[in-house]
């Protein structure tokens, strides 16, 4: 992703900064996805896996990017503490 397209994205709900996912996190959350264990903050499952997401500075909330696109909507975002193994 683009670092100056990075630089300025934000959690719609916290305001927070956002950053790109690293490997351990993407595991841990492809893991649980596999499982069948992950939920939107919607409540729909999010069933298929991802490639790339963002994460919150504070490690609670992802955002999944689709086409390289980030989606960035409050009912998309994935609680991580819904992740046993999540890397924190």
């Amino acid at each position: 992703m683009d670092r100056k397209l990075l630089d300025i994205l934000c959690c719609p709900v916290s305001k927070q900064p956002l950053a790109m996912v690293n490997s351990a996190e993407l595991n841990a959350l492809n893991t649980a996805i596999g499982g069948g264990n992950v939920r939107k903050n919607d409540e729909t499952a999010q069933t298929l896996l991802l490639k790339q997401a963002l994460i919150t500075r504070d490690h609670k909330i992802i955002y999944r990017i689709e086409d390289d696109i980030p989606v960035l909507l409050a009912d998309e975002g994935i609680a991580t503490s819904q992740i046993a193994d999540f890397p924190r």
